[in-house]
């Protein structure tokens, strides 16, 4: 078996330590672990937590929290994983196979993109697509290309929710418009819902668990939650293919760690929960407006929808210009590291993340700067 390089996750190892302004990030400043136990847990209990293998698939208090971020859900229907990325890993090794196709959202995390093409017999893709709607852009998913890229061989249907890099999320016509498509196919419906909890304004977004006895959700603790140090993610699914997820499981990497199973049951319970989501918002929606004063004085050269979740933008161009060679530049020229579009199966553009010192990242995007007048002329 052949699987590609995962382009951007080997760009952000070896550029984001290097840089002086590193915007590659598509979180929050992260949690320090004291802030995490204040009165949540004892700083003496933590440091006395004995490093054995703890349960393989959690353990019952984590599940059980786990569980609780969704309707109608029990510790049956999750597992946890390491990180969000081992749970959309081994969801997609326990289900696609030779002779099945994986019909996958772009622009996303081409995590998917590569599993697809190395453990079933390609991905047939449907787009989120830039338009104007009342004088402003939006994303909106273009459903007559969601239509056609399912067929009677697509196994799973992937769509990210909220997405990432745009931060759009589904309405709920549009979600129910995947879920006719998905029952059509009797396809399984896979959501990676990591930013959910992470948005700009209103209440959280609505999780697709629960509207399909085929839907799979996959989440973690990394990007809403502000704690990807922890490598803690999960699978929420149906019972039976727990269970199978779970098989898969013990051949990578078993269990999770001590340290993330016993922080993330922390971290997870209902108050303290609603507080770091809480934490998170309020992060966003203070960077955002600086980050939008940047673009108002670029309308010229870059278009943008403003990101419903997640502390990341993502803007078009028109320059004459690969995104990858456009990044490159302004990486090796003003050591700044942004994404590409080719990185999340797009052209022209790249993503900006603002969650982490906004001041930091206006020095950075002054740099982008730069690059941006040379282009222009």
């Amino acid at each position: 078996m052949q699987i590609d390089k995962f382009e951007m996750e080997r760009m952000q190892c070896l550029y984001e330590n290097q840089v002086e302004y590193n915007l590659s990030e598509s979180g929050v400043q992260p949690l320090r672990i004291e802030e995490l136990l204040d009165e949540h847990g004892s700083l003496e209990r933590f440091l006395s937590q004995e490093l054995w293998y703890p349960e393989s698939n959690g353990s019952e208090l984590l599940r059980q929290r786990i569980a609780s971020f969704y309707p109608d859900c029990t510790p049956e229907n999750v597992t946890v994983t390491n990180g969000g990325s081992e749970a959309n890993y081994v969801t997609l090794w326990t289900l696609l196979e030779k002779g099945e196709r994986l019909a996958c959202m772009i622009p996303n995390y081409m995590q998917a993109w590569g599993l697809g093409h190395a453990y079933a017999d390609g991905v047939d893709v449907f787009h989120l697509v830039l338009s104007e709607e009342d004088g402003k852009l939006r994303w909106a998913l273009d459903l007559e290309e969601l239509e056609r890229a399912v067929t009677d061989k697509t196994r799973v249907i992937l769509v990210t929710n909220p997405n990432n890099p745009t931060g759009a999320v589904l309405t709920e016509a549009v979600m129910e418009s995947v879920l006719k498509v998905a029952r059509r196919a009797n396809a399984w419906l896979m959501v990676d819902e990591i930013y959910r909890g992470a948005e700009v304004e209103g209440s959280i977004s609505p999780t697709f668990w629960g509207r399909y006895d085929k839907v799979i959700v996959t989440s973690g603790l990394s990007k809403a939650f502000a704690l990807p140090g922890l490598r803690l993610g999960w699978v929420v699914a149906p019972p039976e293919l727990i269970e199978k997820i779970w098989i898969g499981h013990d051949y990578l990497t078993l269990t999770p760690n001590m340290v993330g199973d016993h922080l993330g049951t922390i971290a997870l319970e209902t108050s303290r929960r609603e507080a770091l989501l809480a934490r998170t918002r309020g992060i966003i929606r203070k960077n955002l407006p600086f980050l939008e004063e940047w673009i108002e004085d670029h309308d010229d050269v870059l278009r943008y929808a403003r990101p419903k979740a997640g502390a990341i933008a993502y803007f078009e161009y028109d320059f004459p210009i690969r995104s990858s060679e456009l990044v490159d530049t302004l990486r090796r020229e003003q050591s700044v590291l942004i994404v590409p579009g080719e990185h999340f199966g797009l052209s022209k553009g790249f993503r900006v993340g603002f969650g982490y010192n906004i001041e930091k990242t206006l020095k950075g995007l002054a740099r982008l700067d730069v690059l941006l007048q040379r282009l222009s002329c």
